[in-house]
């Protein structure tokens, strides 16, 4: 899922802009005064897009997006002037005084394109860490030992048994694990 986070120094501003994206179907997960406050929510979430004004209470625009993950993208809210100024390359642009098809159309090419690259990652293997090696070697070790299974015929049943009950395949070897210890 994407979340929305709208980041503006008047919280009347960004709510305003909540309850306009959320009135068109958009989840808006938070909207705040500081980058502060936004980035502790990124903390919690995997893909996000930032609806933000130039300067917030503690920081400005290009010091959060310096802070955004690869899974994040940033839409800013600015004037004319600010916007004439320059702005980092990636960072999506819509001009005061905003018009709300122009915020619309904007977010929603940037959902698509955020949730093509979600998707690309979902197909990719996650890269297990030395422990979750561990684990994955240790059940097939037990499973190899107690059941004369190959190698493979055990990382095939773990793979299987990690299909069929919905779960991955470090959790399916630690049940494995506890079940047969």
């Amino acid at each position: 899922m994407i979340d929305i986070i709208v980041v503006f120094p008047q919280i009347k501003d960004g709510q305003g802009i909540r309850n306009l994206l959320v009135r068109n179907g958009y989840r808006v997960g938070i909207a705040c005064t500081s980058g502060a406050q936004a980035k502790s929510y990124m903390d919690n979430i995997d893909y996000g897009i930032v609806v933000c004004g130039y300067k917030f209470s503690d920081m400005m625009y290009s010091e959060l997006y310096h802070d955004l993950g690869p899974t994040f993208e940033m839409l800013l809210v600015a004037s004319r002037a600010k916007l004439e100024e320059g702005v980092a390359d990636g960072i999506v642009c819509v001009e005061m005084p905003l018009k709300s098809y122009d915020l619309l159309n904007t977010l929603e090419m940037m959902m698509q394109a955020l949730e093509r690259i979600r998707k690309k990652g979902r197909r990719q293997p996650k890269e297990r860490n030395i422990a979750q090696k561990a684990i994955i070697d240790e059940a097939k070790k037990l499973l190899m030992d107690t059941r004369n299974m190959t190698e493979e015929e055990a990382h095939r049943f773990i793979q299987k048994s990690s299909m069929d009950s919905g779960t991955n395949m470090v959790e399916t070897a630690q049940m494995v694990l506890q079940i047969m210890h």
